[in-house]
């Protein structure tokens, strides 16, 4: 993706893909264990209360395991590269999550995007509900897909979905790997159905479909299920995605439906092919603590450097 959209006033390092029997750890740091303590932590008190995420969690790596164990893809050891980081990102996942959503709260505010919301309020109140969920669901789906894009073209939010893409391994748990304000960037979509006035049940259940989605759309299995690559996102349209292939950058953005790839013209499913190399050229460190740092270095001296060009094109 990055040999497209490079990260602002940092180089591009591009690396060779590793070795799939490359049993390597992530380095062992104090920061990584640190997060990492608390984040289970954090998931134990949030299991006490009664969060049911943490269980899903739990039934879906009971789940999930097996079936890359038997329908695998790649032939990714159980102790893969980077592995003890994207633990850490699932043990994390409380924390990070409520992290994300107080920034997603600001952002929906200031972003005033309830104000168009409020506007189209009397239009969906008067809506049916089997026409207002149809309508939620496609309306909520594209506006995700064009965040979503946006979060590969703008350099800024790139900076964040870069460490989302950084795993050079897809699995069920590499699916957890995700800035925590990368997610806050969808707040506008969030503050616009709430301002629409729709169900919360419809935002609600499409966020949780697509957490759960999310994490089968990286599975390492071999299956190809292409009488649905067309109709809902499968793991081998989510792999071209995730491909660092050039042939395959800016591609297949939709989360849910592929309809709007291919209406927007970024779908991308060859058929005698089947995705190789993943991750991303930007020099995206490998421990949890570095990558939730990574987004915000040396950003002040790149806006810097920005303005500084537009104000000699100006002159």
């Amino acid at each position: 993706m990055s040999s497209v959209i490079a990260p602002l006033s940092r180089p591009v390092v591009s690396w060779s893909p590793p070795d799939p029997a490359d049993r390597r750890r992530s380095p062992q740091t104090r920061r990584t264990a640190l997060i990492t303590a608390l984040g289970v932590t954090a998931a134990a008190i949030s299991a006490f209360f009664g969060n049911e995420a943490i269980f899903v969690i739990a039934f879906l790596f009971v789940i999930s395991w097996p079936l890359e164990r038997i329908w695998r893809r790649h032939p990714v050891p159980v102790r893969r590269l980077a592995l003890r980081t994207d633990l850490a990102y699932a043990a994390a996942s409380p924390a990070l999550i409520f992290a994300g959503t107080v920034v997603a709260a600001v952002l929906a505010v200031v972003s005033l995007m309830w104000l168009p919301g409020l506007a189209f309020r009397p239009l969906v109140r008067s809506l049916p509900v089997w026409l207002e969920l149809v309508v939620g669901v496609l309306l909520f789906d594209v506006l995700i897909y064009w965040t979503h894009r946006w979060s590969h073209t703008v350099p800024l939010l790139w900076r964040f979905h870069a460490v989302h893409h950084s795993t050079r391994h897809l699995d069920w748990v590499s699916g957890f790997r995700n800035h925590p304000l990368d997610g806050a960037f969808m707040a506008p979509v969030f503050a616009f159905f709430i301002g629409a006035g729709f169900d919360g049940r419809i935002t609600g259940g499409l966020a949780a479909v697509q957490f759960v989605i999310g994490l089968w759309a990286h599975l390492n299995v071999r299956w190809r299920l292409r009488p649905l690559h067309r109709i809902v996102l499968t793991p081998d349209f989510h792999h071209w995605h995730h491909a660092n292939q050039p042939e395959a950058h800016n591609t297949n953005f939709s989360t849910f439906l592929p309809l709007w790839d291919i209406v927007f013209g970024s779908y991308y499913m060859p058929a005698d092919q089947r995705p190789q190399r993943y991750g991303v050229d930007d020099p995206v460190p490998l421990t949890i603590g570095r990558q939730l740092a990574y987004p915000f270095r040396g950003l002040r001296s790149a806006f810097r450097e920005r303005r500084r060009a537009r104000r000699a094109t100006a002159g």
